[in-house]
C-alpha cells in the first residue's frame, strides 16, 4: 500500500509558495514518534488539537455573552471555528500551509478561562505576584503540559512549527517565556495569518452579537466608516435592521476585511520577494496586516466596541458576577486544597499552589464554574 503521507507532502511541495512551511521539513516533535501514514505532520497536529479535552470545553466558555445568555450568541468554540475558517481562506489564497494555519487557529484559545477576558483579568490579578495569567501562555501550557492523553509524555507532542505558531501568533508577547520556540526567528507567515484571523473574527462577530442582543443599534453603528461603507455596498438604507440585512452587512464586512488583508499582504510579498519561510521570519516586523485606510477603520471599530459593547451595563453586570465567582473559587481552593481535583492536588508537592489553582480554574467552563461556586458557597453557609 503506497504511503498517502508522501503524496500529500509532494502536493505541498508542488503547490505551495517558496515562503510556506512544508510538513516534510518539520523540525519534528519533542518526543520522537513514527509518522502517520495517511496524514502530514501538521494535519496530525490539527487532529490532536480537536480531540483535546480543552478544545471540547470551549463550547461552554464565554466569547462576549455568558454561555447561558442564549443559544445563538457565539461561544469561545464557535469563535475558534470562525478564526480557523478565515485563516484557511487566507492561507489558501497566499499559497501557504493551510493545515498549519488551521492547527494554530484551533489551538489559539485553548487556555482561555471561563467568562472570557473577565476571567483572564481576574486570574491575572490574583497571580500578579507570581507571574500573572495570560490566556495565550496558558494555551501553550495546555498543549505542552496540561493535556494528558499519552503515557509517554505530557501534552499533545505537537510539531515544533505548530508550537512556534501558537506561541508567536500573539505578536506582543516576549517569546522567551516559552519553551520549545526558536528565539532567533520571528513568527512564520502561518502564525501571522492566525493572528490577523483572530483579530478580524472577534471584531466583526462581536459587532454582530451586540446588534443581535440589542446592546448596539444601527444608529450607533452609523458613526463607523466601515459600517457606512458596508451599508452602501449592500444597499441598506437604514431604519429597522432585520435579521437578513444584519447577516448581509456582517458578511460583507468580513469579506471586505479579508480581501484587504489579502491584497496588502500580497503587495508586501511582491515587494520583498521572499525565497524561503526563514526570509520572512528574519524580518523585524510582521508583514500581514491591513492597508492604512482599513487600519484606521478597524481602530474605529475596536474603539466603538470597547465603548459601547464591552462597557455596556448588561455586560458589566455579567462581568462583575463572573469576577466574583473566579475570586471566591480561588480563595476557596487556597483555604482548602482538598477541594481541588485529585490530579491537581497531587501537583501541589512540586509546583506553586497559585499556578495549580489557576490551572484548575482555567480548565473550568462557565457552567461548571457557576455550579462549583454554588456548591462551595452552600457548604460555607451550612458551616
Amino acid at each position: 500500500m503506497p504511503c498517502i503521507r508522501h503524496t500529500l507532502e509532494n502536493n505541498e511541495s508542488a503547490t505551495l509558495a517558496a515562503y510556506a512551511l512544508l510538513s516534510r521539513d518539520s523540525r519534528g516533535r519533542a518526543h520522537a514518534e513514527p509518522p502517520a501514514q495517511a496524514r502530514t505532520a501538521f494535519q496530525r497536529d490539527r487532529d490532536r488539537i480537536t480531540h483535546a479535552a480543552a478544545f471540547r470545553r470551549l463550547q461552554y466558555k464565554t466569547q462576549v455573552f455568558l454561555n447561558d445568555a442564549g443559544d445563538y450568541f457565539r461561544t469561545r468554540l464557535t469563535h475558534t471555528l470562525e478564526v480557523a475558517q478565515i485563516g484557511r481562506a487566507l492561507a489558501r489564497a497566499l499559497r501557504i500551509n493551510e493545515d498549519l494555519v488551521e492547527a494554530i487557529c484551533l489551538a489559539h484559545d485553548l487556555g482561555h478561562p471561563p467568562f472570557g477576558h473577565t476571567g483572564e483579568a481576574a486570574l491575572d490579578d490574583l497571580l500578579r505576584d507570581c507571574g500573572g495569567f495570560n490566556h495565550n501562555v496558558q494555551s501553550y501550557r495546555v498543549v505542552t503540559t496540561l493535556e494528558r492523553r499519552y503515557s509517554g509524555w505530557r501534552g499533545l507532542n505537537l510539531t515544533l512549527e505548530t508550537l512556534d505558531g501558537i506561541a508567536k501568533h500573539d505578536l506582543n508577547l516576549d517569546y522567551r517565556i516559552y519553551g520549545e520556540v526558536a528565539l532567533d526567528a520571528g513568527p512564520s507567515l502561518e502564525a501571522q495569518i492566525a493572528n490577523i484571523a483572530d483579530d478580524l473574527a472577534y471584531n466583526a462577530h462581536d459587532l454582530d452579537d451586540g446588534l443581535q442582543a440589542g446592546l448596539l443599534s444601527p444608529e450607533q453603528c452609523a458613526e463607523l466608516d466601515l459600517w457606512r461603507n458596508m451599508a452602501e455596498r449592500t444597499g441598506w438604507r437604514g431604519g429597522d435592521l432585520d435579521e437578513l440585512s444584519r447577516h448581509h452587512l456582517i458578511r460583507e464586512l468580513v469579506g471586505a476585511l479579508v480581501d484587504d488583508v489579502l491584497q496588502e499582504t500580497l503587495a508586501q510579498l511582491d515587494k520583498l520577494c521572499p525565497r524561503s519561510a526563514r526570509d520572512l521570519q528574519n524580518l523585524p516586523s510582521a508583514i500581514v496586516g491591513h492597508s492604512p485606510d482599513f487600519q484606521e477603520q478597524n481602530r474605529q471599530l475596536k474603539d466603538f466596541l470597547n465603548a459601547n459593547l464591552y462597557r455596556h451595563e448588561r455586560i458589566l453586570c455579567m462581568q462583575a458576577a463572573a469576577q466574583q465567582v473566579i475570586e471566591e473559587l480561588y480563595d476557596a481552593f487556597r483555604r482548602d486544597p482538598r477541594l481541588l481535583p485529585d490530579d491537581m492536588r497531587r501537583r501541589l508537592d512540586n509546583e506553586a499552589p497559585e499556578r495549580v489553582i489557576a490551572d484548575a480554574i482555567a480548565g473550568l467552563t462557565d457552567r461548571s464554574a457557576w455550579q462549583l461556586h454554588q456548591r462551595l458557597m452552600r457548604k460555607t453557609v451550612t458551616k
